[in-house]
């Protein structure tokens, strides 16, 4: 624990236990995520592996990424509204530019991201889907920076806002 780690770093490591994950006992699997989730760095890599491998529907999301997950809500739920949110506009955009390919791409991104959060859902993880919900209807708030940065339009907000709808309280 406490080692620090670059993106590129936990992006390898999650490959490299992804490919390892049948041959692993169930406490190595979970105590090797807890670690790569317990810093910004460790949890946008895996994220970003996780959520475009090819794991099959019956290995994902698998018990021990759900107990690794929940082990750090910090770092986690900000990156699982972020992730819901950009794989739904991303959705938009590439069809929008005919691209079947990556935008069936970024659709298993988007329900990947829903799986986890139906099973991640905390008070503190409703709190920030409302305020990316809030930002989205009111221009402003906690989300409203990353809304702008990444230039949305109605088409991409209104998508967003109607993904998170259900896990609104």
């Amino acid at each position: 624990m406490g080692m620090s780690i670059s993106f590129e770093n936990a992006i390898q490591q999650t490959q490299d236990l992804l490919s390892q994950i049948e041959f692993l006992d169930a406490k190595t699997i979970t105590q090797k995520f807890t670690e790569l989730v317990s810093t910004e760095n460790g949890a946008r890599g895996f994220f970003v592996t996780y959520l475009t491998s090819d794991l099959s529907h019956r290995e994902y999301p698998s018990l021990e990424v759900i107990t690794a997950l929940k082990t750090s809500p910090i770092f986690v739920n900000e990156l699982l509204v972020k992730n819901l949110a950009m794989s739904t506009a991303m959705v938009i955009y590439h069809r929008s530019q005919g691209d079947k390919e990556n935008a069936q791409g970024s659709e298993k991104v988007q329900e990947k991201t829903g799986q986890l959060i139906k099973q991640l859902l905390s008070p503190a993880l409703g709190e920030k889907l409302q305020q990316l919900a809030t930002s989205l209807n009111t221009g402003q708030g906690e989300y409203q920076a990353f809304l702008e940065r990444w230039g949305y339009d109605n088409y991409q907000r209104q998508a967003i806002a109607e993904i998170i709808q259900p896990f609104l309280q």
